[in-house]
């Protein structure tokens, strides 16, 4: 297995991945323009694993000059419980750090008790202090 940064070039390999593993938190915002002006702003920090040239999971990740953000973290089914996604993360998280960013947030929706299991075993906290609102 290969971990790397991604690149637009991944895009429709990744948002594949993303519609059979990711599919009720796309939106607009997951085009192929929104990603590429995310890896350009954030440039080095979301990752991808490949085994054999494809690639298997996925990590999208930055930060807004204050807190870093994961979004989209994805394995496929067939190559989960390879420690690929907590290969990716770390990848992911050690390159928000290294930018000066001190804390990573994620968000995993309620019903997600695999992410939540998953986060936590990396040392993520659930947070029971806040809402999140959207517009």
């Amino acid at each position: 297995m290969q971990i790397r940064s991604m690149k637009i070039e991944d895009y429709d390999e990744i948002f594949a991945m993303w519609q059979i593993t990711s599919k009720r938190a796309l939106s607009s915002a997951d085009s192929r323009e929104s990603i590429e002006r995310y890896l350009k702003r954030n440039p080095e920090m979301s990752q991808v694993a490949l085994d054999g040239g494809k690639i298997v999971g996925t990590v999208l990740a930055g930060h807004d000059g204050r807190r870093g953000f994961i979004h989209h973290m994805a394995v496929l089914p067939e190559f989960r419980r390879k420690h690929i996604g907590n290969a990716i993360a770390t990848e992911a998280v050690k390159k928000i750090t290294a930018d000066g960013i001190e804390k990573t947030h994620i968000f995993c929706y309620q019903d997600n008790f695999t992410g939540q299991n998953f986060w936590e075993s990396l040392g993520f906290k659930k947070r029971g202090d806040l809402f999140v609102f959207s517009k």
